[in-house]
């Protein structure tokens, strides 16, 4: 089953990455409403959070100390290097932190702000967290992008072919 979240984990990463590809650095930190995070407000938030739940998985609790939520939801305005180089981090403490783990482990405890859980339940939690951020994400770049934007799964119109090809 470890190998079988990694590869969701894999999945929205790489959705995230071909998404913010396609935006230019200016677009990274637009925000299409007043209410709404920019692209890189939401990787700043994201790789606070991994780096958060992730480090000493097993050992403390998931909601570090030292962990500033609210200043991750501040647009810091970081070049895209920078903001990528923060994205990594995040991923390599949450893949480094499933690679230690055996599916035995899915029912030990861990805690998340001092609450109890599996970490069956972890992990389902931050595919979901995660999951809800990839959506933003590509919503906001495909707004920004218009009509040059690739869909990251099966464009309109496209049903048939793919089910033709996959033998349907």
């Amino acid at each position: 089953m470890i190998a079988t979240f990694e590869g969701q984990f894999q999945k929205t990463k790489s959705a995230c990455e071909r998404a913010m590809a396609q935006v230019s650095d200016a677009q990274l930190h637009q925000q299409i409403n007043p209410l709404q995070n920019s692209i890189a407000t939401i990787v700043q938030h994201l790789a606070g959070n991994m780096e958060s739940r992730w480090a000493d998985f097993l050992t403390t609790d998931g909601e570090k100390w030292g962990r500033d939520r609210d200043l991750e939801f501040a647009d810091r305005q970081l070049p895209r290097v920078e903001l990528m180089a923060l994205w990594e981090r995040g991923w390599r403490c949450l893949f480094d932190a499933l690679a230690s783990l055996s599916d035995a482990d899915l029912s030990r405890t861990v805690t998340v702000r001092n609450q109890p859980i599996t970490v069956l339940q972890a992990i389902v939690r931050q595919i979901e967290h995660y999951g809800w951020h990839a959506g933003q994400i590509a919503l906001i770049g495909k707004h920004l992008v218009g009509e040059r934007w690739n869909y990251l799964t099966i464009p309109p119109g496209g049903t048939a072919a793919l089910n033709k090809k996959m033998g349907v």
